[in-house]
Order: structure tokens, then sequence, then C-alpha cells
């Protein structure tokens, strides 16, 4: 038989401006947060900053999706202007437009116009709805942990009118806050049902499936039409220790159809195909069937989580780019 020809699309492909980068590294809280990242990569990539990794940079990036059989991705800015005390962030929403030029039809551009009240509501709402209209963007990324207030902070439901208004899809940070200086209570997940009951057209997906609060996600977008949850990042985790990962989506199967899993990358470019691969060949263990009643993915099932939902929910042709 053959192999299912996928349409696979990704978000949260962070890119970082190596010239910003080559800048900053004196400032010691750029240093304590390469700390964390460092944290999260063992346990997601399984592997520490030590060794070799790819520039996160375009070039390279399609270098990794053609690899991986990845049609689509999301391209996506690394705020974090607080490691610098708000001198600047480690890319733009410019930089990205500059980056993806050259792969038209293959990278999208996922604006981040935040930290939005620090900046003021005037200007991130502009940004988004500039970046919508003139510049193709076709997500924008909410992240609140290195803001002045939580996901339902309602100084942000201007910004949340304006994108149900334009109907932009929003990406939201959800669960642990992975760095430092960023806390954790800006970016809880139960934070998202005051959003959505006060927004209710209003498209969200939460990334990382909320990790460690994966299952009251699954129970918000469960309850919640247009609440999306992204294996964003912690795929990496799940391919790793293949349990984790069929108990946290064999879970998401029992709440809500597979229309409403994405998949996202947040991770070293090198680990896109093995991510990915991850889903076109995962088989719900018999054991898990039977003691835990999850169901075993149809081809159906994984053609959504790859790519036919951000499609939908982007408004992209679902079709073969390689």
């Amino acid at each position: 038989m053959a192999e299912q020809d996928y349409f696979v699309a990704l978000t949260e492909c962070h890119f970082m401006n190596p010239q910003t980068m080559s800048e900053i590294d004196y400032y010691p809280g750029v240093q304590r947060w390469w700390g964390s990242v460092d944290g999260v990569m063992r346990a997601w990539s399984g592997r520490d900053l030590s060794g070799e990794w790819p520039h996160p940079i375009a070039s390279e990036l399609i270098k990794y999706m053609d690899e991986g059989d990845v049609d689509v991705t999301f391209c996506l800015r690394e705020p974090m202007m607080d490691v610098t005390g708000g001198t600047v962030s480690l890319s733009t929403n410019g930089f990205m437009m500059q980056q993806i030029e050259p792969y038209p039809g293959r990278m999208y551009l996922e604006a981040n116009c935040g930290p939005i009240i620090k900046r003021g509501l005037d200007e991130a709402i502009w940004e988004l709805e500039y970046l919508y209209k003139e510049r193709d963007a076709k997500l924008c990324k909410v992240y609140a942990p290195e803001d002045d207030g939580p996901i339902n902070d309602k100084r942000l439901w201007p910004f949340y009118a304006k994108a149900q208004e334009l109907g932009v899809p929003l990406t939201i940070h959800t669960g642990h806050s992975y760095v430092v200086p960023q806390p954790g209570s800006h970016c809880d997940v139960r934070q998202l049902d005051d959003v959505l009951l006060a927004f209710p057209d209003l498209v969200i997906i939460a990334y990382h499936a909320g990790w460690p609060d994966t299952e009251a996600l699954i129970g918000l977008c469960g309850k919640h039409q247009n609440l999306y949850m992204s294996l964003s990042g912690i795929i990496g985790w799940y391919e790793r220790s293949p349990y984790r990962g069929y108990h946290a989506i064999g879970t998401a199967l029992q709440w809500m159809p597979s229309e409403k899993i994405v998949l996202g990358l947040d991770l070293p470019f090198d680990d896109t195909k093995r991510v990915v691969d991850y889903i076109k060949n995962l088989d719900m263990p018999e054991e898990l069937q039977k003691n835990w009643g999850y169901q075993q993915l149809t081809t159906e099932d994984k053609a959504n989580i790859l790519g036919l939902n951000l499609a939908r929910i982007t408004g992209i042709e679902p079709t073969k780019r390689i």
C-alpha cells in the first residue's frame, strides 16, 4: 500500500535576527534566558545547547521543511524584550517578512504585536490590522508571559475584539512559562475560559497543549467551539516518550474531534522530520485502546492534525507544495 501523501503545515517556526543576537549577548538576562531554553530543549529535543544547531533563519528552515515533507510553515518572530530590559526584541515582524519573502506559498507570516499592554493598545491594534490587511499575516500570537498582565487581563479586551472583528486567528502561549524572567501566572490555561466567554467567535489556538495542564485545556476545547489545541513544542517530548503523547492525544480525542488538534514546531529546525513522522506513524497501542478507551487514529484524523485543520483556519489551499 502506497504511503499517504499528507498535506503538512506547522505554526510557530521562530526566527531570530543574527545581528541583534550578536549585539545583546553581554546582557546577564540573555544568558539566564538561554539557561532556561537549555532546560526546555533537554526535555523536548533530547539535547542541550552545547552542540550544533541549525540557524533560526528561513534559508535553514526550508531545508528541513523539504526533508520532513512539510508544505507550509507559519513563521514567527521571537520577542523577549525583557531579557534586555526592554532594549530590543530578538526579531521583529519586519525581519520575518524579509526572511519569508523568497518562499511564497511555503512560508507565511505569523505576527506578534506584543507586548500588547506594555506598548499600548492603539499601537498593537494598528499593527495587527496592518499586517493582516496589507502584509498577508495569517495568524497572530499573544505571548502574555512578557506582558504586564495575564491572558484574561481585561486591558486586552480591545485587542481581542479587533482580532474577532477582522477574523484573525490568535495563537496563545498556554501552560508553563518556560523561560526567565517571565511569570507563569500570566499564561494559565484556565484564563482562556474568560476570554472565550467574552469573545465566543474569536478563534484561538492554544500552544504547547497547555502543559502541564493539558487535561484542563482539553476540557476547555470540548466546551468552546473555537478553541484548538496545538502540539507545538511539546510534540518533541511526545516523540521522545511516545506514551506521554498517546495519553495526551488519546484523551483529547475523547473530548473533541480531530478537527480541533493542530501541529506546531517551536523546536530546532532539524527536529522537523521526527515530529511530523510521529503523527504520520502514530499507532495507538492496543492496551491503551482496551484499558483507557483511546481510539485508533484514522488516516483522516492524521490528515486533519498534520495540516488540513490549519489550512481551514488560515484560509490557505491544502495542496502539496513539494
